[in-house]
């Protein structure tokens, strides 16, 4: 096994040009991380990707659209609507995977949803960082985040905004490409959610509220279990705990 991931690049269904890390052997399983984070940050810096690695499988992170070395394009017609749920969809066509995980982190556990919804069908499937709020109403972290994107600078230090936007600098995202991002972001319903028949890992940290209730969300999906992990929205990210609640799900 490689120690350290090998990167690549795909055209996606509009031929932009997104890029993917990739780490391990064997059975895939396909990571998306959150809002203004990348695969770097979200599941290597921190050990995930090899903790899930070292249990026998093939990792594979895409940096998303607007995200990490991906296309980072202004225009909004680049972001027509589930455009991330497309790239992943057309990620899955481009490597040819038939039989696959998913799972994702906040925007890319959303993300992953929206990809089910859409037709894709992983053995396993992980939502972290993600209640039922989150996916039912995403005009609400919509706003936050646009809020965010338009005023940089002028957030009050110690605030929410303020730590999202010191995030934002510290993964380099460009704000001009994350602000057409946030309309193409597409509300699930729950008849959608109750018709997602696939064994889900709900993840949750005990002090992360941000998204809504993950038990709820867990209560709604046919065939999920509940799995709490020390940690706020953001710390949560950094801990163990993470990579091995996924490599257990993953591997049970």
């Amino acid at each position: 096994m490689a120690s350290s991931p090998t990167k690549h690049s795909f055209s996606s269904f509009d031929g932009a040009q997104l890029a993917w890390h990739e780490l391990g052997e064997g059975r895939a399983v396909v990571l998306l991380h959150g809002l203004f984070s990348n695969a770097e940050t979200n599941w290597i810096k921190f050990g995930h990707a090899a903790e899930i690695a070292g249990r026998g499988f093939r990792v594979v992170m895409p940096d998303l659209r607007a995200h990490g070395e991906s296309a980072a394009p202004h225009d909004a017609a680049s972001y027509p609507p589930d455009v991330l749920a497309r790239d992943g969809l057309a990620l899955i066509e481009h490597l040819g995977l038939t039989d696959y995980d998913l799972g994702g982190y906040s925007l890319g556990a959303r993300t992953c949803i929206r990809m089910v919804v859409l037709g894709a069908k992983p053995r396993r499937l992980v939502n972290s960082g993600m209640g039922l709020q989150g996916l039912l109403n995403t005009g609400a972290r919509s706003h936050h985040f646009r809020k965010i994107l338009t005023g940089l600078g002028t957030h009050e230090r110690g605030s929410p905004e303020w730590l999202a936007e010191a995030f934002l600098k510290t993964t380099g995202g460009d704000p001009k490409a994350l602000l057409p991002l946030l309309d193409s972001f597409v509300d699930t319903s729950e008849e959608e959610l109750r018709a997602i028949n696939v064994p889900t890992l709900v993840l949750s940290g005990d002090e992360d509220r941000d998204n809504g209730s993950s038990e709820e969300l867990a209560d709604l999906l046919p065939d999920a279990r509940y799995v709490e992990i020390p940690g706020g929205h953001m710390s949560c990210v950094t801990k163990s705990e993470l990579g091995r609640a996924i490599a257990d799900f993953l591997t049970a």
